[in-house]
């Protein structure tokens, strides 16, 4: 049975599809749903840690660049943690238990350890719909969490629509066969 589903939270398309697929299912199932953000600071969108100079003359300046950086980190979080707050916020509006977390570390492995802590059943990604030579290469998000996962992981493909299709109208979804 399914009881505890996680699902990878950011601010693609990709991970909303992600998201309303597993509060359908969380709620079908009455199961609990953790939503899960992993702060990489090695990302491109995060902010870029200060470099420390050679010389003992910089330091008055290697303090105001790491102040600055720590302000910016620290907004990069507040940031995620508002998206994570507004999708709780709907996920418990559904009627369904959720939890939110935001570990430090990079996408797959977090997921992935995150899962084992929490004793996931069921883990649901997004998978971004990309063309590019760099995307053909193993070492996306998805394809590491199906490989390392400790549960089952269920990746949801973009189907180039503004929306996910709703479960109750795809002809080949069935919570029969998950339960």
């Amino acid at each position: 049975m399914l009881n505890k589903l996680l699902v990878a939270i950011d601010e693609s398309a990709s991970s909303n599809w992600a998201f309303e697929t597993a509060l359908e299912l969380a709620r079908a199932l009455n199961a609990e749903l953790i939503l899960v953000h992993a702060l990489d600071i090695f990302a491109s969108s995060s902010p870029v840690s200060p470099f420390t100079l050679v010389d003992g003359s910089s330091s008055e300046l290697d303090e105001k660049a790491q102040k600055d950086y720590e302000l910016k980190i620290t907004e990069y979080a507040s940031r995620y943690d508002a998206l994570l707050k507004e999708k709780q916020a709907e996920a418990q509006a559904a009627g369904v238990t959720t939890q939110s977390i935001q570990p430090y570390g990079r996408p797959g492995p977090t997921i992935c350890r995150a899962a084992s802590d929490h004793n996931v059943d069921l883990i649901v990604v997004g998978n971004r719909d990309r063309s590019t030579l760099k995307e053909l290469v193993p070492g996306s998000v998805s394809n590491y969490v199906v490989h390392h996962a400790p549960c089952s992981v269920t990746i949801i493909h973009s189907d180039n629509q503004s929306q996910p299709m709703a479960l109750e109208q795809s002809s080949e979804f069935s919570l029969a066969g998950m339960v």
